[in-house]
């Protein structure tokens, strides 16, 4: 069986970052993180932690990191408007846009993805 490629959100970046077995096991498997999420985890880790730390997992990352072109933007503002009920972030907008034309799973967290096609949805 093939296993999909999983296309990971700054809460699983989060999640990998602390330690949680649930998620560190992403980071041997094939995965792909679209650049705004990593730049958005990256804002995470320098406001939590230090610059040191931020640039040591921007390093770590950026190989997995592909490019977001503007078609998914401009896709991912449609898609939050239909869902503004919702409160989804642009990132989060944008890292599930991506991961769908990108044949991937959404791996999050957030409770807004928990029923939605194309979400691997995982809880702390």
């Amino acid at each position: 069986m093939v296993e999909i490629k999983k296309c990971l959100d700054t809460y699983a970046l989060v999640e990998i970052f602390l330690g949680n077995k649930k998620f560190t096991d992403y980071l041997h498997k094939e995965f792909i993180i679209n650049d705004l999420t990593l730049a958005e985890f990256y804002g995470v880790l320098l406001r939590e932690e230090d610059e040191k730390v931020a640039h040591y997992w921007f390093k770590k990352l950026e190989r997995y990191s592909q490019p977001a072109d503007i078609d998914t933007l401009i896709e991912s503002v449609k898609f939050r408007q239909a869902h503004k009920k919702t409160n989804i972030s642009f990132f989060d907008a944008v890292g599930y846009i991506f991961s769908i034309k990108n044949g991937c799973y959404f791996v999050t967290g957030d409770k807004e993805f928990e029923d939605f096609d194309f979400v691997e949805f995982k809880k702390k």
